[in-house]
């Protein structure tokens, strides 16, 4: 018995070693050149190409050994000098020890927190996405050359689809639109990973590792009794083509993530992580995909115990190695890959497969170069984490986040000269809600009511709730506070214990008591009140919208460690809010419909409205990309392209039509070289009639002139950020490709372009453009 688990016996003394010495300021590497025996390894040889060097690795191991690098927790290969290595580390919006391979128990105690990613996206600012990936990127080799971490890959970006409102983890990703979310990937990916912002590479080095997840179509945590574990997402072609693989797609082809991260649930019968169609012939086939993938964590034995795809251990083990996954965030893989090869189900080259991808991404990481102080990225010392301006940044990014919905008569900004001031709610004083899920601990953290007081002397706060959920409160007191004061700041919302991961709403409304409050409050108020929303999710203020005692409404997503104080800002004008919603605002009325519905198409037979604001058919709260600002600006297309596009080049492209007789061209008999051919730019006039400089997000819509046949009603094709002071214009050029832009996907899941009139449209000013073919 004793010696069937040694090699599991070895695996616990190796971790509990690397939790005891983690704290060190050495960082973990193989090929010491202090060490006789490492030169002699081709393997550490770095003029070598590192595809050869990996093959020399490899073929060095024994199957045992090779069997314990295939799960997160990788023990040492103490023979070759090879030290444990953990896969598993988490940087969604900042380096946090979320995960096992981070501990902030060294130096470095803390990180700089960036707002969730979901307020992130409301800046539509692609290269602050990009600077923000740099000073995570940074953030995270720094904590690794003080000794604090044993791995760096770095499980994040989530860019999974927004699709549904209530989703619990909706506030992890960019949004709704495959556009932004996209980008989003590109921009972060890049920017962690050691990437100009163009995309230019650091000679094949890796600051850090990203990974796109959770792939695919995975956007339900726990709802009703049906949870991820379990669920089939029944997709269409079409929608994954359009809608959900798009920016998995941008990730691996623009971004160039050296990671993926395989979902939980089945997609039309079969689990992600054992479908070799999605993993091998799209990501590593179609999209040359050249990184690792990994499982979500414990999804290899969820194959074969919670979904019944695989029938033993064994074979949910073959299913994942043969399917593309090459690591398991778990134990499944360690405890029956070796039955599986006697067994004859699994041929030892699935794993040397599986292998070479780990050790080529850690090999690009630099962690078989010697000591990596003396390598690219050794120079990032604790001194750069929480730096001055990592920490201007987080606080730059919740300023430019902030959406104003709301702003009857010119409300806001409050007058400075504000004698008092009632700061109301269970959000007002919670530093932890300004974080969100997967954050760690923060350099510093301001809350609302701590900025506010910067501001006002003579601010009032109390709760009005006893919590979020506003079970029960004391409202009579929120009311008495409220009638003595100037103006009225009530801070409502959301918070982990109504959303996060396995936690999807059941409702879109405020929890509990908290519309009571806010309606009373705003009744007894001298001057129409303040409301802010922090939520991660979108919520039915349907009331608050409508009420005139309500003046002003933001909405602060989970907005970071200075969240506080950007808020701060706002209110009182010292920052002219920018942000635009990355997701639809629905009314309570859409719980009706079943969050396990995937289709994002509308259905009239069934009275089904579709999703987002692509497909969605019904009333809105407050609509995609809607924002406010203290400033006006008009949109004006300064330089048109021709009215007509001419995409039939020969007698034997074949054109065939739609069920409503509309012709159409296939996006692949044009060729890539023709479709660069046919783009075009568009310069887009901007102009602030306000006050007041502002930053301000440009988005640039593309609507097609027949909305049947599964068409989007509008589509985001670009979007830019231009600063602007008072009374100033400026330009934005956009480039658009018909073969991207103006296509769409039919129900077999190809790109078509569809003869007909489309409409370039910003703001109110809207260009026809006939595509003839």
């Amino acid at each position: 018995m004793i010696l069937q688990n040694l090699p599991f016996i070895f695996f616990v003394f190796f971790t509990l070693l690397f939790l005891a010495g983690v704290g060190s300021t050495q960082p973990p590497f193989s090929c010491d050149s202090s060490d006789p025996s490492s030169k002699g390894y081709p393997f550490c040889q770095t003029t070598l190409p590192i595809s050869q060097r990996v093959r020399d690795l490899v073929s060095r191991l024994t199957l045992d050994e090779k069997i314990s690098q295939l799960v997160n927790s990788a023990p040492p290969i103490p023979r070759l000098g090879i030290p444990a290595y953990q896969w598993w580390s988490e940087a969604l919006h900042g380096v946090t020890n979320v995960g096992p391979g981070i501990l902030f128990n060294g130096t470095i105690r803390a990180a700089t927190s960036f707002p969730q990613v979901i307020l992130i996206a409301a800046s539509f600012d692609s290269y602050q996405w990009y600077r923000i990936g740099q000073v995570i990127g940074r953030e995270a080799r720094a904590v690794y050359n003080a000794g604090q971490a044993n791995g760096m890959t770095f499980w994040a970006p989530n860019i999974n689809i927004f699709r549904d409102p209530r989703w619990g983890r909706g506030q992890e990703t960019p949004g709704e639109d495959p556009l932004v979310a996209g980008k989003y990937a590109v921009s972060y990916v890049r920017g962690v990973q050691g990437d100009t912002f163009q995309g230019g590479k650091l000679r094949g080095h890796l600051q850090a590792s990203a990974c796109c997840k959770h792939f695919t179509a995975y956007d339900l945590d726990n709802w009703k009794g049906i949870n991820r574990f379990v669920f089939d997402a029944r997709v269409t072609l079409q929608d994954l083509a359009d809608t959900y693989q798009p920016p998995f797609q941008s990730c691996v082809q623009q971004g160039r993530a050296s990671g993926i991260m395989c979902a939980y649930n089945r997609v039309n019968g079969v689990p992600n992580c054992a479908d070799s169609n999605l993993l091998s012939k799209t990501a590593r086939g179609e999209w040359r995909f050249k990184g690792y993938i990994t499982s979500d964590c414990n999804a290899v034995a969820i194959i074969q115990n919670n979904q019944g795809y695989a029938k033993s251990p064994e074979d949910a083990v073959v299913d994942v190695l043969k399917a593309g996954v090459d690591v398991e965030c778990g134990s499944y893989l360690r405890k029956y890959t070796k039955s599986a090869v006697e067994q004859k189900k699994l041929p030892e080259s699935e794993i040397d497969r599986a292998l070479h991808h780990l050790f080529y991404v850690r090999m690009r990481l630099g962690l078989f170069n010697g000591n990596p102080i003396q390598q690219p990225f050794g120079n990032i010392g604790p001194d750069q984490v929480c730096s001055p301006e990592h920490q201007i940044l987080a606080l730059e990014v919740a300023r430019n986040g902030i959406v104003l919905l709301k702003n009857d008569k010119k409300l806001l900004p409050l007058p400075k000269s504000t004698m008092s001031l009632a700061v109301i709610g269970p959000n007002a004083d919670s530093p932890q809600t300004l974080l969100g899920n997967y954050a760690g601990p923060p350099c510093k953290s301001v809350t609302p009511l701590q900025a506010l007081r910067s501001y006002i002397k003579n601010v009032v706060n109390h709760p009005g709730c006893d919590t979020v959920s506003c079970s029960s409160g004391s409202i009579d007191k929120a009311v008495d506070i409220a009638k003595g004061a100037d103006h009225v700041v009530l801070i409502m919302g959301l918070d982990l214990t109504q959303e996060r991961e396995e936690l999807d709403r059941i409702d879109l409304v405020l929890p509990g008591m908290q519309q009571e409050l806010i309606n009373k409050v705003a009744k007894a108020a001298k001057k129409p009140v303040i409301l802010v929303i922090l939520s991660g999710g979108p919520v039915d203020i349907s009331f608050a919208k409508n009420d005139p005692s309500i003046g002003s409404i933001l909405w602060a997503g989970y907005p970071g460690q200075d969240g506080g104080v950007a808020l701060a800002e706002i209110i009182f004008g010292d920052h002219n809010p920018g942000g635009r919603l990355p997701m639809t605002w629905y009314p309570q009325d859409f719980v009706k419909i079943a969050m396990t519905d995937m289709r994002m198409r509308p259905e009239s037979s069934s009275d089904y409205p579709g999703r987002t604001y692509r497909f969605y058919k019904g009333d809105t709260v407050f609509e995609f990309g809607y924002g406010l600002s203290y400033s006006k600006y008009t949109y004006e297309f300064k330089r048109k392209p021709l009215n007509t596009l001419y995409l039939n080049q020969s007698s034997t492209m074949e054109i065939a039509t739609t069920s409503d007789s509309v012709r159409y061209l296939l996006v692949s008999q044009l060729g890539q070289e023709a479709c660069d051919k046919r783009k075009f730019s568009v310069i887009v006039g901007v102009q602030n009639h306000g006050e007041m400089a502002g930053k301000h997000p440009v988005l640039l819509f593309v609507r097609q002139g027949n909305h049947g046949n599964g068409r989007p009603k509008k589509q985001l094709i670009g979007f830019q950020s231009v600063i602007l002071s008072p009374g100033e214009m400026g330009e934005i050029e956009f480039e658009v490709s018909p073969c991207e832009h103006l296509s769409m996907a039919n129900e077999y899941g190809l790109l078509v372009l569809e003869e007909g009139t489309h409409w370039l449209v910003v703001g109110d000013d809207k260009h026809p453009i006939t595509i003839n073919i």
